[in-house]
């Protein structure tokens, strides 16, 4: 996949000869459907260069994904009937038993973070593009939304509203008690870091994948994947960032509340990775 991508939006300098090199990237290219991704965050992403690509749509994207993979996704109106359906999730093309179909994006939160969740500790009242993975890592893709144009520098932010009520039912007593002993984290400056990412990924949508109507059955499976940080080339492509950045740290529990107690005893040769989900197919899909 990376390949391919790579293929599509790097500028090719060889025949462009109005190029200048230091404007595009040097990356090496790799066969086959390689989710591998890069290294650590920099110490300073501000500062770091933003290669160069090929000035193409979203859409265009998805159009040239299509041509070289067989398949792509589309978000339309659900036909799902229900109130709160909302937009779906649909696949253009058809895609072989096997394929990844769509990679969840957003920011991810261990639990030493849970806290600077917008809207901790009621987190689920005013968002509903949250997941849990097996592990408790939680991902938040509403900062996501539907991408983006360019290749950029993303941190995650969004405007919230700190002081949000959640919708009228969803909040008994003890939930509103609950909200006020447990107030929210902000992010300070230390919590501060953000990654070159592709904003225009075409399978940066797994947020919009909806469960099925009563007595159809799931056409996709969820699946926890750790993508390697090894590999510098590759992570433009994963749609995701760790909050307070991808060093391992340690956590200590108190009851219902996880604590930061340091950083990790990383073993020499242990590679970090990137918590992810990524939605997989059982069958053939067209």
């Amino acid at each position: 996949m990376c390949r391919a991508m790579d293929g599509i939006l790097h500028p090719d300098v060889t025949n462009d000869p109005s190029k200048d090199p230091s404007e595009t990237h040097s990356y090496s290219r790799r066969s086959g459907l390689s989710f591998a991704v890069g290294g650590a965050a920099s110490a300073n992403k501000q500062s770091a260069a933003i290669p160069a690509t090929r000035p193409i749509t979203r859409a265009e994207l998805s159009n040239k994904f299509r041509d070289h993979f067989g398949y792509t996704l589309d978000i339309r109106p659900s036909g799902i009937p229900h109130k709160d359906a909302g937009q779906g999730l649909f696949l253009s093309g058809e895609a072989n038993v096997g394929a990844v179909l769509a990679i969840y994006p957003g920011v991810i939160y261990s639990p030493a973070y849970y806290r600077y969740i917008p809207g901790y500790p009621r987190i689920d009242a005013c968002n509903n593009y949250l997941i849990t993975r097996y592990d408790g890592t939680i991902i938040d893709a509403k900062p996501w939304s539907l991408g983006g144009e360019t290749r950029e520098l993303w941190d995650g932010s969004y405007l919230v509203d700190h002081n949000a009520v959640p919708p009228k039912g969803s909040e008994n007593n003890s939930d509103r008690v609950w909200r006020m002993l447990s107030k929210p984290l902000e992010k300070n400056m230390r919590e501060n870091f953000g990654e070159v990412l592709e904003r225009r990924n075409p399978l940066a949508f797994g947020h919009f994948a909806n469960h099925p109507p009563k007595g159809s059955s799931p056409n996709v499976m969820i699946c926890p994947y750790d993508f390697p940080l090894s590999e510098k080339n590759m992570r433009v492509y994963i749609p995701n960032i760790t909050f307070g950045g991808e060093e391992p740290i340690k956590m200590k529990r108190f009851g219902s509340f996880y604590f930061k107690s340091g950083s990790s005893d990383n073993q020499a040769g242990d590679s970090l990775v990137l918590k992810t989900l990524v939605l997989g197919t059982d069958k053939l899909l067209k």
